[in-house]
């Protein structure tokens, strides 16, 4: 019945199937989709008219491979020609709208090799998309073969999937290795835990790199599986890879107040800035203050952060220390131990301050990749939890507009930047 739907429609209408533009004519999907109504033909599903034109148009490209191939048309065979058509055979392949049967021309010596869907293969691109687009999205590979069966009827077994996801890690690597921008404004560094069954199930942090460039994008640098807990140590290590990958200056580095991590980042880039994040100081604060008291702890503190010098940023915390430094000495020397990483940014202008007195830029990264993370419970090794976190930044801005609003929020700071350090990020134009 849909055969005839096709046939009738386009072999009234074959003139004008394609514009000059080489955009189907309206005329015939009206006359198809009508059609289809009249014989109750679904649009969609088992049968349907979409799957009938894919299946129609996969058809006529591979036949017009294989004449490209043969060097003639069906029935136009010259005598001195010794391949020619042989038949065809019947394969389904995975599509966009479900599993679509098609019959793949062959030639008489076997010397045909077609490129629209290839030998062996049972899924067109789209679909694999699709699957590395919902597991960044942080469904299992079970959710993804249910979901796949259920939107489109398609039968794709977790192992076909995990064969799928795996086919990112070659391009994890060579993104995790690719040459770096000489010199950066700002690096955001921070690192989350995941679950990683190894013997028996634990806690691993995974590091994470954020630059802004100097032209104001964002650049996720790296991702990076550690041992145990977060230690200064290893950022170490991440960050002479950075060094080495071409990452010759960076003015600012932004960080949670890592024990080390410092003299970590000084002995890599000495002419880096290290500031510590406002906002995990005063978590830390809390750590050391009665639930009760948090909210005056916050409201005595923000006069600290808030200062338009140094100077008066220390009398703002004497004062605090008058009021709390009894009740609370470890809020104290928690905050006189970071304050020379704490006072960088008070130096600054306000657009230099408001975008790097906290670690927010690469916070709502590690939102993304904790949803990712979360939906999965924990991993079996360490790469596929690399592969997780991966295909969730490559998923971040799917449209570009976070890119655009991006770039709009760090151009005043940039230019503030540039002439706070002395033409430092010209050496990242040239």
């Amino acid at each position: 019945m849909m055969t005839d739907v096709l046939s009738d429609v386009v072999e009234d209408e074959a003139v004008a199937t394609v514009k000059q533009n080489g955009v189907v004519d309206g005329r015939l999907v009206e006359q198809l989709i009508g059609k289809a109504r009249e014989q109750g033909v679904s649009l969609t599903g088992e049968g349907g008219l979409l799957g009938q034109l894919t299946k129609l148009v996969l058809e006529s490209a591979l036949e017009g491979e294989l004449t490209d191939h043969l060097g003639y048309d069906k029935h136009e065979r010259a005598d001195e020609v010794t391949n020619a058509r042989n038949g065809s055979r019947t394969k389904t392949v995975l599509t966009d709208i479900g599993p679509v049967p098609i019959e793949v021309p062959r030639d008489r010596d076997g010397s045909f090799t077609p490129q629209i869907v290839r030998k062996h293969q049972r899924r067109l691109t789209g679909v694999d998309e699709m699957v590395l687009s919902l597991s960044a999205r942080g469904l299992t590979h079970g959710d993804i073969s249910a979901h796949l069966a259920e939107v489109y009827g398609a039968e794709v077994s977790k192992t076909t999937i995990s064969t799928i996801t795996d086919r990112v890690i070659e391009g994890m690597q060579e993104w995790q290795n690719r040459p770096l921008d000489p010199v950066y404004p700002v690096v955001f560094i921070d690192c989350i835990h995941v679950k990683i069954r190894d013997g028996q199930v634990a806690n691993r942090p995974i590091y994470v790199a954020l630059a802004v460039t100097v032209d104001g994008n964002r650049d996720i640098l790296g991702l990076w599986a550690g041992d145990g807990g977060e230690g200064a140590k290893y950022w170490a290590h991440v960050l002479t890879e950075l060094k080495n990958r071409g990452v010759n200056d960076v003015c600012m580095v932004v960080c949670d107040g890592l024990k080390g991590l410092p003299e970590s980042i000084g002995l890599v880039w000495p002419e880096a800035i290290t500031q510590t994040c406002v906002v995990h100081l005063l978590r830390a604060s809390f750590r050391y203050a009665a639930r009760q008291d948090w909210d005056k702890i916050a409201k005595a503190l923000k006069p600290v952060y808030t200062a338009s010098t140094v100077s008066q940023a220390e009398e703002r915390f004497l004062e605090f220390g008058e009021t709390w430094g009894k009740k609370y000495p470890a809020i104290i020397r928690l905050w006189e131990s970071s304050w020379a990483e704490f006072v960088p940014f008070l130096q600054f202008d306000a657009e230099i301050r408001r975008v790097v007195c906290t670690t927010n830029a690469i916070e709502s990264v590690n939102a993304r990749i904790r949803k990712a993370v979360r939906a999965r419970g924990h991993f079996p090794n360490e790469q596929a939890a690399l592969k997780c976190v991966y295909l969730a930044v490559m998923s971040l801005d799917p449209t570009g507009q976070g890119r655009a609003r991006w770039t709009q929020r760090w151009k005043a700071a940039l230019n503030a930047f540039e002439i706070t350090f002395n033409g430092r990020l010209s050496v990242g134009r040239n």
